[in-house]
């Protein structure tokens, strides 16, 4: 038998039979790992541990504590989870699975009604299958003969992502009698999966808690974050009462010619929000001063703090707006990570004191020349830009901190209105495969740091893991200290972005860091038909990514 040998961090394991599986190697180093092994990358592919190596080649494997190892865990619990609906409440039962908050994956059955009973029966099913030891297969179909199987079993929702693939084969993934879908690697079998819970929520729907990656071998206490619950599950249910629940569906609607009115659907929802919220701030108009918007990187606050203002305007408020990242420090003194990136996400990158020296001025009356950042020198500057807030004026604040106190603890907390903003993804891929909000974001930044910042889409892959470590550690713990949530997700704007953001990611060279990550990007993006960018309108937040917004004239409107 030819022996082979694998390129495994600054070594080799030498002496491999061709044909053997990564699941079986992986046990060969097992000991370098603190936690279970569930995933691996051989060559430049993500890949699941049923992999036979066949020749020379590098690996590199991932256990539940690494992202990318969480995500393989998280997405065989979901094909678990799939499998024990329909093994309790029937074939004909469908579960969604919607979107994740913190340790939690909402899920909502399709067909039946259901009940906290109903949903101890498919935990205890789950457990059941996981004791089994049954693997997770995958088997390379022809791709036409695929979709006429998914659509004889009536799974449609994929249909409208594999019918516009050009792949002649495809992967289809096998558990006991179901034949799925998915959009990356599965862990071996069902016996790693012994970490989970199901908690019934409302309104025939459960909650798939998970480990997270900063301890896969506990679970912890699930935390119902209310107002964002709330958030998700009404984009996700005004999007299947409408009709478009997935981007399948989209994909649908947009080879049938009616991208515009796809368009429009999107922006007329997003536009309600802010209606919305521009009501709830009247209500308080005589006691509020500021309006404080935060979300992670790329959530679109600044389009969205000029259609705040725009809207008071219509109201008869007058508005003046200050960005954070006005007050980033000289580049010279600007935190760096790990590995030696400025880190424009610490809250240490914010001149601190300079703002709440302004702040206070400004709500007192007073004329302040402020701050313009430049992003290319990285320093501030001061140009003929001042702010005056005039009797009834009210003042919008955005940027990624303000919802932490430490900011803004110079004004009492009622004289502030919260809004927590993100692209909270509530469009599917289908009804088994969500969409990370992560990857909105990402792509949305690759694509705004190169066409303003001169940044690559390398170098933002690069520092993504900082904007990631920074967002969990200075937004989501103040999440629920707000007044409002606005949903930032455009349903349509990856099939957008795809056009600015797919030569950027091909232009990454294989022997990059981030290469893999491009390559899982480009194939994403690839589920997604392509619209036109000229149907954009031009005051939607999407244009603050790909530009050609209106609203970078809109402060003359305000004067």
């Amino acid at each position: 038998m030819k022996k082979i040998r694998l390129k495994y961090n600054n070594s080799y394991i030498e002496g491999i039979e061709v044909g053997t599986s990564l699941y079986d190697i992986s046990k060969m180093v097992k000991s370098d790992f603190k936690y279970q092994i569930v995933g691996a990358k051989l060559g430049t592919n993500l890949t699941d541990l049923n992999t036979k190596v066949l020749s020379n080649n590098r690996v590199e494997f991932y256990d539940t504590s690494s992202r990318i190892g969480n995500r393989i865990y998280t997405r065989s619990l979901e094909f678990l989870t799939t499998l024990a609906v329909k093994k309790v409440l029937g074939k004909e039962t469908d579960v969604m699975i919607n979107y994740s908050i913190d340790n939690g994956i909402h899920c909502q059955i399709i067909g039946k009604k259901i009940t906290s009973i109903s949903v101890s029966k498919i935990e205890d099913e789950m457990k059941s299958l996981v004791s089994m030891k049954l693997p997770f297969e995958n088997i390379i179909v022809d791709r036409i003969e695929a979709i006429k199987y998914l659509r004889k079993t009536g799974q449609i929702d994929k249909v409208g992502i594999l019918k516009y693939l050009t792949d002649e084969t495809i992967q289809i993934n096998h558990l006991d009698d179901m034949y799925d879908y998915f959009y990356g690697p599965l862990v071996p079998n069902t016996e790693i999966l012994k970490k989970f819970s199901l908690k019934y929520t409302r309104d025939n729907t459960f909650v798939l808690i998970y480990p997270t990656a900063d301890n896969p071998n506990r679970l912890k206490p699930y935390h119902d974050h209310i107002l964002t619950n709330k958030t998700y599950k009404d984009f996700s249910d005004w999007g299947m009462k409408v009709g478009i629940p997935t981007v399948s569906i989209l994909n649908e609607v947009i080879s049938k010619g009616q991208s515009e009115a796809a368009v429009r659907f999107f922006e007329a929802h997003y536009d309600e929000e802010i209606s919305d919220v521009i009501e709830q701030v009247c209500r308080k108009k005589d006691k509020i001063k500021m309006i404080l918007l935060a979300g992670p990187s790329s959530s679109g606050k600044t389009t969205t703090s000029l259609k705040l203002g725009l809207y008071l305007r219509v109201k008869g408020i007058r508005f003046k707006k200050i960005s954070l990242d006005d007050y980033f420090m000289d580049r010279s003194k600007v935190p760096v990570d790990e590995d030696g990136n400025y880190d424009f996400s610490d809250i240490k990158a914010l001149d601190v004191n300079l703002f709440q020296r302004q702040l206070l001025r400004i709500l007192d009356g007073q004329k302040v020349l402020m701050p313009t950042y430049d992003f290319v020198n990285g320093k501030k500057i001061y140009k003929d830009n001042y702010i005056k807030l005039d009797e009834g004026d009210m003042l919008i604040v955005e940027g990624i901190h303000t919802l932490n106190e430490k900011i803004t603890s110079v004004v009492p907390r009622d004289e502030k209105f919260k809004i927590f903003q993100s692209p909270l993804a509530g469009l599917k891929l289908d009804n088994h495969n969500r969409l990370h909000s992560t990857d909105i974001r990402k792509i949305r930044r690759i694509v705004r740091d190169n066409t303003f910042r001169g940044t690559s889409a390398e170098e933002t892959l690069a520092m993504w893991k900082n904007v990631d470590r920074e967002n969990e550690k200075n937004i989501y713990p103040f999440q629920d200290d707000i007044d409002a949530i606005i949903n930032s997700s455009l349903g349509y704007e990856l099939n957008v972005l795809k056009i600015y953001a797919e030569p950027l990611l091909f232009g990454i060279d294989i022997d990059s860091d981030v290469y893999f990550e491009a390559k899982r990007l480009l194939k994403l993006l690839s589920s997604f038909l392509t619209i036109s960018s000229e149907l954009v309108p031009r005051d939607s937040i999407l244009r603050e990514f790909i530009g050609g917004s209106i609203f970078k004239d809109y402060k003359e409107v305000n004067k």
